[in-house]
């Protein structure tokens, strides 16, 4: 009677466990049915400015990248990387060599961000310090490309053509790595020492042969205006000879008298000089010096 009761007692013990322990579960899951899949996910915040990429280690990298603001992710599963998509400001330094084999010191100032679609795929070829990667080759590959196109000479002659050159290459080859160039501008551009020196010496023949240009100018000025005046000087004697052949010495006296009144004209005016008028219109001139009374 006791061992049965017993072995009563104990059946009944064991099936009361599993069923109070199925029946808090039954409890739990209508008061919280997602109370465990809630636990099994993570907040993440997107700032202003940034994409994130998100890694599944099931399904790989997500296709499309999470916008800003908070994003669910399941941690220990999924990963997520940020992006900044911001425009981002790069110099790229490069030597190179002209046309002529000039050596050129050139630097080139750039402004890039990704393409925001193609974030994942970015992730996936290329790697989060795509810039690193991809901009500085890119770039010294355009810059030697377009230099060699032009002469020394011509990179200061035509720097806005060959900037907008660089730009137009530089963009074509940036999108196929999927970024996108707001800006490109030479900010810096110097030559050998050597090349410089030659310049410098090259600007100072240059004047020195317009110098002498213009002193060959103005003596063939000055030989031309001797001409004229000879030429002129010889006119009026050949006119003069022939007015003496005309008519006598009579235009000669009508220069003297012409000069004599000239010569008059201007005595009279010095202080040095008195007239005295006398008769028959005639005046006597006299000439006085300091001291004399």
């Amino acid at each position: 009677m006791h061992a049965r009761a017993s072995g009563e007692g104990s059946d009944t013990k064991c099936k009361a466990s599993p069923s109070h322990l199925s029946g808090g579960l039954t409890d739990a899951s209508h008061k919280s049915p997602h109370l465990f899949s809630l636990l099994l996910l993570t907040q993440t915040t997107v700032e202003g400015g940034y994409r994130a990429v998100v890694f599944d280690r099931f399904n790989g990298v997500l296709p499309t990248p999470l916008e800003e603001g908070t994003s669910i992710v399941i941690p220990m599963l999924q990963t997520a990387h940020l992006f900044d998509v911001r425009s981002k400001p790069r110099v790229i330094n490069s030597v190179t060599g002209t046309k002529d084999l000039q050596h050129v010191n050139i630097s080139l100032r750039v402004l890039s961000r990704p393409v925001e679609k193609k974030l994942p795929e970015i992730f996936s070829k290329i790697g989060i310090d795509y810039d690193e990667r991809v901009l500085p080759g890119v770039g010294n590959e355009v810059l030697k490309a377009v230099v060699a196109q032009y002469n020394a000479e011509e990179l200061l002659s035509k720097r806005e053509q060959i900037s907008a050159q660089i730009r137009a290459n530089l963009i074509k080859r940036a999108n196929e790595f999927h970024l996108i160039l707001d800006d490109v501008s030479i900010t810096h551009l110097t030559f050998s020492k050597e090349f410089t020196k030659a310049i410098e010496q090259k600007q100072v023949a240059e004047q020195d042969a317009e110098r002498q240009m213009y002193v060959v100018q103005r003596a063939d000025q000055e030989r031309k205006a001797v001409i004229i005046r000879a030429e002129g000087e010889a006119e009026a004697a050949m006119k003069i000879s022939k007015a003496v052949a005309d008519y006598g010495s009579a235009l000669i006296e009508i220069r003297r008298i012409d000069a004599a009144r000239d010569i008059a004209d201007i005595l009279s005016k010095s202080r040095n000089i008195t007239y005295l008028p006398g008769g028959q219109n005639s005046g006597l001139l006299l000439g006085l010096t300091a001291g004399q009374g």
